[in-house]
């Protein structure tokens, strides 16, 4: 079967340059590449909070961390703190990383359980260097000089101008031989023999053909849904919020290095803090909080001055029932939209092109590859979407009507089984390298008051005292860390300030 010669993505943003620029990376010369998009079309550009794993996205494509930095107006990111959500007043923290040491054959949250239930342990932040370092306001990179040290421990990801990454990355992606085409594309020519899309055609009449074509037109789906009809599978029954506002305003006082998401009466309310401003958005649910109200909320919460007029998102949370269908493969929100809680609408635009790339077909199009590729894609969202409604329904709060209904809504078996496995004993199973670790569901679990009668048997077999004094090391060995670390700003300007 010949192999793939020409492959075309519709759309530009974040998950068009992220796609182009990767493919670029990987293919080389050895297929033409060609991305349509008009200047006159606008992206949705909230994805500015990643998680860790970008840094391996920026790595395969060769790219220096300060120099990306300096080019998104960048900051670096330890972690979430979630305000509000189990209880009005509370405030927890989902850091990146790990939790102390695994001591013996158990895990290192299994001992601290057990010294908990005891009333002999603080609050398992003190077992983290992220998380201790974030509310302290420091950040450095990981020293792998320091050997068994915490300080080789500290993971991060970035916030970041989504606008500026995207034009970072365009740069990378025409210098290597990507071929952008301005203008807009009106619709998609199949082939009556097997329904792929043949060309798609511009507002000016020019045909555009390819053997294989990249939906990153957004939530319109212009080939993944308009042209190939592929269909959406809606979870807003368990993710209710479907509008958000978002608005940038002057930079606030503290440059945090972490995100902030506060629960709100129908939602809830991100702080993002980049160089030069900051990003503020409020997710919010429409059947019980009007647009006015939700508009109020937010422009009443902001840092400084606002820097634009506030801009609405309407969505629908769920996926696409096939990411990958004939020959069109969607990345980005066009294969599905889940909001922001978490951080996770870049990640999904890097694992789909990673996915793309493993199974990268000629042009036969192998049914088996496809339908792992769609397997595999399903699997990793659906286990997203339990971490985020784990979110809403872990909660005691019945205040208002939206947390009285998410509190007490039914929700997937998968996640049922994921809270009983934590009630019982605080087991936490990951199931097929899911993409939240035991470390995040640890943290939301506990975070939010979900009880845990007990612990795993084996963590008796140790000496209380002894196990006494490994948390103490611990908690000791971690604020020592956290005292010699700098302030965030202070690191910034000294490595990778923007010019």
């Amino acid at each position: 079967m010949e192999n793939i010669k020409q492959v075309v993505i519709v759309g530009g943003g974040t998950a068009g340059w992220m796609t182009a620029a990767a493919l670029a990376r990987v293919l080389g010369d050895k297929i033409k590449l060609t991305l349509i998009e008009s200047d006159d079309i606008g992206t949705v550009g909230v994805g500015e909070s990643t998680i860790p794993m970008i840094k391996l996205f920026n790595s395969v494509l060769g790219i220096d961390e300060d120099e990306f930095m300096r080019a998104t107006q960048a900051t670096f990111k330890l972690g979430i703190e979630f305000k509000d959500w189990g209880r009005i007043g509370d405030s927890y923290m989902h850091g990146f990383g790990i939790f102390g040491q695994d001591l013996a054959t158990l895990p290192f949250y299994q001992y601290w359980l057990r010294m908990q239930h005891a009333g002999k342990a603080p609050d398992i932040e003190h077992y983290s260097i992220n998380r201790m370092a974030a509310k302290a306001g420091k950040f450095m990179r990981a020293d792998r000089s320091h050997g068994n040290s915490p300080l080789a421990d500290i993971v991060h990801a970035f916030h970041i101008d989504a606008g500026l990454y995207a034009r970072y990355l365009r740069q990378y992606a025409e210098a290597k031989g990507v071929c952008r085409i301005e203008g807009k594309v009106v619709d998609a020519l199949t082939r009556a023999s097997d329904g792929h899309v043949d060309a798609v055609r511009m507002e000016n009449g020019e045909l555009i053909g390819g053997e294989l074509f990249i939906d990153c037109s957004g939530f319109r789906g212009l080939l993944i849904e308009q042209a190939l009809h592929t269909g959406f599978e809606d979870w807003s029954h368990w993710l209710p919020c479907d509008r958000a506002y978002a608005v940038p305003c002057e930079l606030g006082n503290e440059l945090l290095p972490y995100t902030r998401a506060t629960a709100r009466p129908a939602g809830w309310q991100w702080r993002i803090g980049l160089q030069h401003r900051t990003g503020n958005g409020h997710v919010y649910c429409s059947k019980f909080m009007s647009d006015d109200e939700a508009a109020g909320i937010l422009m009443s919460s902001l840092d400084g001055r606002a820097l634009a007029e506030p801009k609405q998102l309407r969505f629908t949370a769920g996926k696409r029932k096939q990411v990958w269908n004939r020959n069109v493969v969607a990345v980005g929100l066009s294969s599905g939209f889940m909001e922001p809680l978490e951080s996770t609408s870049i990640h999904l635009i890097q694992s789909t092109i990673a996915r793309l790339i493993a199974f990268f077909p000629d042009q036969g199009f192998s049914a088996a590859d496809v339908a792992e590729f769609n397997r595999q894609c399903d699997f990793e969202v659906e286990r997203i979407r339990d971490f985020l409604i784990l979110h809403y329904h872990a909660t005691e709060r019945n205040d208002t009507p939206f947390w009285d209904h998410v509190r007490t809504m039914d929700v997937p078996q998968s996640l049922r089984d994921k809270m009983a496995l934590w009630r019982s004993r605080g087991r936490i199973v990951r199931v097929d390298n899911e993409l939240f670790a035991e470390a995040g569901w640890l943290q939301v679990l506990q975070g939010q008051r979900v009880p845990v009668e007990s612990y795993h048997p084996l963590a008796d077999l140790m000496d209380e005292s002894e196990v006494a004094s490994y948390l103490r090391d611990i908690a000791s060995v971690i604020g020592q860390c956290v005292s010699q670390m700098p302030s965030h700003a202070a690191y910034i300007k000294a490595r990778c300030a923007s010019k």
